[in-house]
């Protein structure tokens, strides 16, 4: 039996975070969707379908796996925006003998198409984006699962996300047997450790309200509280007196410092300095600058509404922080309100809040924001990275270069240019 995990019409609620990356690739606890998923169904063929202008990127990312490629075989397509439970496992485990549609609202959860089935639908898969609507003359039947619409659903799952990752990662990793002196680990049965991790005197590990995973080759500087439950990833840096109150997913060679709290952050990116981030969401390669704060609770305590692909929507959640796009970067002394949205490649400063929505490619603050050069954001793009030994490759470059040119249509649309 295979497996495909595709996006649906869907995806662009979840900019400017998938700007480089398909929905699945969104980290949610410890792991990504696409690695639950992965980790639900060890045995299957699984192949990745996702929007052709990222495919070549992600090849070249992912040069072992099978992309874009629909299987000539009876074959399950599970939605990328999905967190597998028991109900669907079974279900997908099971033999089916004729098409099957899983939904839950007017999300489709999973496909089972047989093969005759994958042929007649074949106009549909040639832009690799499903939606409900294609498959409604399907024998459907309704299962009750989590399917994340929003940036700030996967910030509130991620909590729960981190303690039910926590014993499968057990499973898969060793820990180290290293000792700690005067470092305080309170409820060390839920703490995990890995190899080649420094964790200096002074540091706290405080899992007693959920567990605590910490990569390997991390270093915790002194006087650090960590509270789960919360996940670093390998190779990431906790800075001195460091915060992190429960429900942090910290990516890959992150360094951070400050107060974390509730915050999903991907690899590669800084929020180094004193200042507050909560209930946020970062993609990769953001930098945040010394005593950036970030709102996530209105002072009214009424509901927070944000703007997502061009509408306005009501969280229905008292507590939603900032949502930052990758390469994106902020000066000091920034402050961001609630249910702010920075799109890709952004570099914000001076005083006041800046508007509560800021396109891609642009610079400036509360003022004054205007449309920063591509070849100049290019340029510093690839010096940053260069700085973490990471050439940008001309796909990448490409990438960007598309996500610009959307971006300028959509302003062009809106009468801003």
């Amino acid at each position: 039996m295979q497996i495909c995990i595709f996006e649906t019409e869907h995806y662009k609620n979840f900019l400017p975070l998938v700007s480089f990356r398909p929905v699945y690739d969104l980290r949610c606890g410890i792991y990504s969707f696409r690695q639950k998923i992965e980790n639900s169904f060890p045995k299957f063929q699984i192949n990745y379908l996702l929007r052709n202008e990222l495919a070549n990127l992600y090849r070249e990312e992912n040069p072992r796996k099978n992309i874009n490629q629909i299987p000539a075989d009876d074959t399950w397509f599970i939605n990328g925006s999905v967190i597998p439970n028991e109900n669907l496992i079974k279900k997908i485990k099971s033999k089916n003998v004729e098409d099957l549609l899983l939904f839950k609202g007017e999300n489709i959860a999973a496909l089972f198409l047989k093969k005759e089935s994958i042929i007649r639908y074949a106009n549909i898969f040639s832009n690799f984006i499903f939606s409900y609507k294609d498959f409604q003359n399907i024998k459907n039947e309704s299962i009750d699962i989590d399917i994340v619409s929003y940036p700030w659903d996967v910030v509130n799952l991620t909590s729960r996300e981190l303690s039910t990752d926590y014993h499968f990662y057990k499973k898969q990793n060793k820990p180290s047997a290293q000792k700690y002196k005067g470092v305080y680990l309170l409820n060390k049965k839920n703490i995990f450790i890995g190899k080649n991790v420094t964790i200096k005197p002074g540091v706290v590990i405080d899992a007693e309200k959920g567990p605590i995973v910490i990569g390997r080759n991390v270093t915790i500087m002194s006087n650090s509280v960590i509270e789960g439950p919360a996940y670093i990833g390998d190779n990431s840096t906790i800075k001195i007196g460091a915060k992190l109150y429960h429900g942090n997913s910290i990516g890959e060679w992150c360094k951070i410092g400050g107060e974390v709290e509730s915050s999903v952050i991907h690899s590669f990116s800084n929020k180094q300095h004193e200042g507050f981030l909560g209930h946020a969401y970062l993609g990769s390669w953001v930098n945040i600058g010394a005593d950036t704060n970030n709102s996530d609770l209105k002072n009214n305590y009424t509901t927070v509404r944000i703007e997502i692909n061009g509408k306005l929507i009501d969280s229905g959640l008292q507590f939603v922080g900032l949502t930052m796009g990758d390469h994106s970067k902020t000066g000091i002394n920034m402050m961001f309100d609630t249910g702010t949205v920075v799109g890709v490649a952004c570099n914000l400063y001076g005083s006041g809040l800046p508007p509560k929505y800021i396109p891609s490619f642009h610079r400036g603050g509360e003022k004054a924001l205007k449309l920063y050069d591509l070849e100049k954001t290019i340029e510093t793009m690839k010096i940053v990275m260069l700085r973490r030994n990471i050439k940008m490759t001309q796909t990448y470059e490409e990438v960007t270069r598309y996500i610009y040119n959307a971006m300028m249509i959509d302003r062009k649309n809106s009468g801003l240019q």
